[in-house]
């Protein structure tokens, strides 16, 4: 079940477009055109709604919702027929476009808030999708990996623990999770320092095989940004509080309206923990104007260190309107916005 924050974001948003005056009048006609939200969710939405406890998220997605429904690159002040919610229903395999509202059988809307993130993928399947490593770490810093296991052992002298770090089970991942301080120190933090270098280094270098060519460097910004074969739009905020609202271009659309000239990587010193971070410069034919756009990766432990599998989580350091792909939704005057009474 979705938490209670993200039905209110992603549901409310929806509730945003149907032309009500108001959100307070939105909540309580419960528009019959707003498919699978059963009655058990819209009474915790109204719910915490009368609490007053998560207004600001109640405002932020009615406004988003409002100004989709107000764009030309959207409903264009006409209020929908239709919008089906996603809910908790997740088909299995990978989804190409996030969608969580489907407006009119045709808008595929993806409701993100508080956070930058892009994406998030296992390192292998980012970096080279071709290997076969079942630890990534052993397969890109092995070395460093294995001291800094042996001083996280260290911290933990009454441990029953393998020798090696690739021979870890998921029992041993537990303990390790909970039994290791947040926070390392001495030599277990020179370490880490080094091992996450090391790792960010490793991965980087996997990209160098991978990417060979320009078009493979052209693909993978389009998986960075998100880009699908079909349009669909982002609306919601920022983790800083920006508000977001853009429709999200195909390959074919960037293609036409900028040209790719480069693709840079590189391992980024004393961040904390393994990052990659990236760059990708654009030109658009027209008025020869250049467009940077940059991001990182961070190459981390789910749920602590050693705890499970690696991950790797994109974000995007560009501001969301600088991004050739990313077109913001403009909106319309109030009186142009049909309203149910």
């Amino acid at each position: 079940m979705p938490a209670l924050r993200t039905e209110i974001t992603e549901i409310v948003t929806g509730l945003g477009m149907f032309g009500y005056s108001n959100l307070q009048h939105a909540i309580g006609m419960r528009p019959p055109g707003f498919h699978n939200v059963d009655d058990e969710v819209y009474d915790r939405l109204v719910a915490a709604y009368r609490s007053g406890g998560h207004s600001r998220a109640f405002a932020t997605a009615w406004s988003n919702g409002v100004r989709f429904a107000r764009s030309a690159e959207g409903l264009r002040g006409r209020p929908p027929w239709i919008v089906e919610w996603k809910g908790a229903h997740r088909p299995p395999g990978y989804e190409q476009i996030p969608a969580d509202l489907r407006v009119d059988h045709v808008y595929l809307v993806s409701c993100k808030y508080g956070s930058n993130i892009l994406t998030n993928a296992s390192p292998a399947n980012l970096f080279d999708p071709a290997s076969t490593a079942d630890d990534w770490f052993h397969a890109v810093a092995p070395e460093s990996y294995q001291v800094l296991y042996d001083e996280c052992r260290r911290l933990l002298p009454e441990a029953s623990l393998p020798e090696r770090a690739i021979d870890l089970t998921s029992d041993h991942r537990l303990l390790l999770k909970k039994s290791l301080p947040r926070n390392l120190t001495d030599n277990a933090k020179r370490a880490y320092r080094q091992f996450a270098f090391d790792a960010a280094a490793g991965s980087s270098h996997h990209w160098d095989t991978y990417l060979r060519t320009k078009r493979s460097q052209e693909e993978m910004m389009w998986r960075l940004l998100r880009l699908q074969s079909a349009p669909y739009f982002v609306l919601g905020e920022s983790a800083e509080g920006h508000p977001l609202a853009y429709r999200v271009q195909t390959p074919w659309d960037l293609r036409v309206s900028h040209r790719f000239v480069s693709f840079r990587h590189r391992a980024e010193p004393d961040r904390g923990q393994p990052i990659v971070g990236w760059e990708a410069t654009y030109v658009d034919p027209r008025s020869g104007a250049t467009a940077v756009v940059a991001g990182h990766i961070e190459v981390r432990w789910s749920h602590g260190k050693f705890a499970q599998a690696p991950e790797a989580k994109v974000y995007l350091d560009t501001p969301h309107h600088a991004v050739p792909a990313y077109v913001p939704l403009e909106g319309r005057p109030e009186g142009e916005f049909a309203l149910f009474d």
